[in-house]
């Protein structure tokens, strides 16, 4: 499964959100690697979007809520209306910021600007949250430590054994976005960037961990060759050791 939006029939809206979203015009907007589903919900009080975890996907939107709500008084994220769950899965309800997300159509057509604004609002991220008093961790061993209980194979343990020993020294600690991939940053119609989405992995962790997703990324929704446009609108050199590093953790997850 690919993330992106659904096609024809992979949307089915879940019987709780459905009985929430009553009388309501829905539109499936996102269908994420692990069968997770966002709705945008339109209705005359405004617009509001539903994500929807399936039991048993491993997807917690209890610490996305969490996260959203300390972030929310520093940077533009979206507020949470609500939350809950049950026996089929869990949902949490936010409220539309503006803009759309940098893989809209109208993006894709004018890579550069969204490249650039997605390297200034990660920047601007970054700077904006406070470090000394955020309660979440994204760090490497963190990480490691999450990951270690899916290392069932011999070859999954090693590469967890080698990322834990070859670990870089923390270039800049920041509070990182946790998925840095172009859809999760908004874009106003004039080019800058509007606010993020999907902090379910937000924490403490060198730039370099949003950074190497942040460009890697790129090629998917642009194609090659953006990744020095990223970089210099954050306002960084690259650095190809931790890059290397933090997509190979990335792609052991979580």
């Amino acid at each position: 499964m690919i993330a992106g939006p659904p096609r024809n029939g992979e949307a089915p809206i879940p019987g709780a959100i459905a009985a929430m979203i009553a009388g309501d015009r829905v539109r499936p907007v996102w269908r994420n690697d692990c069968g997770g589903l966002t709705f945008e919900v339109t209705s005359l009080s405004g617009r509001r979007f539903v994500k929807w975890a399936p039991a048993g996907s491993g997807l917690d939107l209890t610490a996305e809520a969490d996260r959203l709500r300390w972030a929310a008084p520093f940077t533009p994220v979206p507020t949470v209306l609500g939350e809950g769950r049950d026996g089929a899965g869990s949902w949490l309800v936010t409220a539309g910021l503006p803009g759309r997300n940098a893989v809209d159509e109208r993006w894709k057509a004018d890579p550069r600007r969204a490249v650039q604004a997605i390297g200034r609002g990660l920047r601007a991220f970054h700077d904006a949250l406070p470090v000394a008093v955020c309660p979440f961790s994204w760090s490497v061993a963190d990480r490691l430590a999450d990951a270690a209980p899916w290392a069932t194979t011999e070859r999954r343990r090693r590469c967890l054994a080698e990322l834990a020993a070859g670990a870089p020294p923390v270039d800049v600690l920041v509070v990182c976005q946790g998925d840095a991939c172009p859809p999760n940053t908004l874009l106003a119609d004039d080019g800058t960037w509007s606010g993020h989405v999907d902090l379910g992995a937000m924490g403490v962790a060198d730039r370099w961990a949003d950074l190497a997703v942040a460009t890697c990324s790129l090629g998917w929704n642009y194609g090659p060759g953006w990744e020095p446009a990223l970089l210099d609108a954050y306002g960084v050199v690259p650095d190809d050791d931790r890059t290397a590093f933090y997509n190979r953790l990335w792609q052991v997850g979580p």
